[in-house]
């Protein structure tokens, strides 16, 4: 028997979804301590003086490891939506390990199948925050393009 196009698709994405979870699973702390407010409070500035620099109005959230929020600043004007969309990817990145680019990427390759998963946000945005090699939280930009929303949290990450 052949396999339709979308459920080839759709069992390579779960394919390639299992083996980056099992390469987490395998690492046997991925985990460290929650962020503190104050480390968030650091993250989330790297990321606001982008957006400024770059006249992009967003919101920025820091969470901790279970997706809790920690910190958050929003520009004025900045779109509605944005607001819960910024927590909801840091919340993706950091329950999922990943950031949520990946996401975007294997679903605009094999479907939105895997947007029926809770947390998912496949919209570029929300990075994990890696202290002495370890999970602590996630941050995530909201209010522009992907790429900007993604350039805004590597930011963040970049001075901490």
């Amino acid at each position: 028997m052949s396999m339709s196009k979308s459920a080839a698709a759709a069992a390579a994405a779960i394919g390639f979804l299992s083996v980056t979870t099992l390469a987490f699973a395998s690492d046997a702390d991925v985990y460290g301590p929650d962020i503190t407010l104050s480390e968030a409070k650091q993250v989330a500035a790297g990321a606001v003086k982008e957006c400024a620099a770059n006249k992009w109005l967003m919101a920025i959230a820091v969470v901790d490891t279970h997706g809790a929020l920690v910190y958050y600043e929003k520009a004025d004007n900045t779109e509605v939506a944005s607001a819960q969309i910024a927590l909801d990817k840091a919340t993706s990145a950091a329950v999922y390990k990943r950031p949520t680019r990946d996401f975007f990427d294997v679903t605009a390759k094999m479907g939105p199948f895997m947007l029926n998963m809770d947390h998912v946000i496949a919209a570029p945005g929300g990075i994990p925050v890696m202290k002495d090699g370890k999970i602590v939280g996630a941050i995530s930009a909201s209010g522009g393009t992907g790429a900007q929303d993604e350039q805004c949290a590597k930011a963040g990450l970049a001075g901490f």
